[in-house]
């Protein structure tokens, strides 16, 4: 092997020339040298890639706080990434071999500084707003639906209070009708009672046409020993005495105390007795028609004065009260 002079040693230096024994370690370490240069391209495209990845991380870093990334930092990283690459690649990267300037570098810096741009990124007042106006949509369109229900509410009560207030009118015409209804009823009633009493007077008479009321039923007094059974009709003597009803003379004649008497017998049974007579114009067994006259006032028997006692007894039984029943036929007493 030839001897080689290195810049340290005193000889001139002429290079290196290869010889025929040294040409195919030399032209080994020429492709090593190819292969580490190949690996620079790598790094090369790697470093590239790094500037990429940086660039995409400011973007993504400027969505969420707005910042730019300046010269200095682009130059500092571009001549970091020079100082690993080899000269082969260095047309593939502005500036590395030193024969681009600054200028270069520049120009491209409004590409690096794009993404970074807070024009480009989302305003945080723009958000703001359009959060803004998103709650004040959705609160408006929940206060037309509240409106809506409280209108839908005020709704239902007017129909309801409608609804009572035509059930409550449905319910006072009714009753008013009702009302009708009954007082025309009880007029018809009170008509028809009229009427009924008015066919009884025309069937029943009262015994005299002239008379005065004196000693009332149930009455007490010093002639009789109980309570007075009979109405006493004051008249004058020989006043005539008619039958109030038609019917059948069951007795006629003498009775003690009773003086003179007719028992007239009506169909229903009722026995109307005439007492203290002074005359009897009947006998037992005589049909009598209402307002024939069966005998004459007197004061025969236990009496004080002329008059008529009249006496009404049910069905043959007890006294009752002869002018309530009298009047009970629709005569006025």
């Amino acid at each position: 092997m030839p001897t080689v002079y290195g810049p340290e040693q005193d000889g001139a230096y002429d290079g290196w020339n290869p010889t025929a024994e040294s040409v195919r370690p030399v032209r080994g370490r020429h492709r090593v040298a190819k292969q580490r240069g190949g690996m620079a391209r790598s790094g090369a495209v790697l470093g590239v890639g790094m500037i990429a990845a940086v660039g995409a991380g400011g973007m993504a870093t400027a969505k969420d706080k707005p910042s730019s990334v300046t010269m200095a930092d682009m130059s500092s990283l571009a001549g970091t990434v020079a100082d690993e690459l080899p000269s082969e690649i260095g047309d593939l990267v502005p500036g590395v071999d030193g024969s681009a300037d600054t200028t270069t570098v520049a120009a491209h810096a409004p590409l690096a500084q794009a993404g970074f741009s807070t024009e480009t990124a989302a305003p945080e007042g723009d958000a703001g707003e359009s959060l803004r106006a998103r709650i004040l949509a959705q609160a408006a369109q929940q206060q037309s639906a509240a409106d809506a229900t409280v209108r839908e509410d005020a709704a239902d009560i007017a129909r309801a209070e409608a609804a009572e207030a035509a059930a409550k009118k449905a319910e006072a015409e009714r009753k008013a009708e009702a009302e009708r209804k009954r007082e025309a009823a009880e007029e018809a009633r009170r008509k028809a009672e009229a009427a009924r009493l008015a066919e009884l007077a025309r069937s029943y008479s009262v015994p005299l046409s002239s008379y005065t009321l004196s000693s009332s039923y149930g009455a007490g007094g010093s002639m009789w020993e109980n309570d007075h059974t009979g109405q006493d009709f004051a008249a004058q003597t020989g006043t005539p005495v008619m039958a109030v009803h038609s019917g059948t003379v069951k007795e006629a004649g003498w009775a003690g105390s009773y003086g003179y008497r007719v028992v007239l017998e009506l169909d229903d049974g009722t026995e109307v007795w005439y007492c203290h007579l002074s005359s009897m114009n009947v006998s037992a067994g005589s049909e009598v028609n209402t307002k024939d006259v069966i005998g004459n006032v007197g004061s025969t028997g236990n009496s004080t004065g002329p008059h008529l006692h009249l006496e009404v007894r049910p069905g043959g039984g007890s006294p009752v009260d002869p002018l309530s029943w009298l009047r009970g036929k629709g005569l006025n007493v």
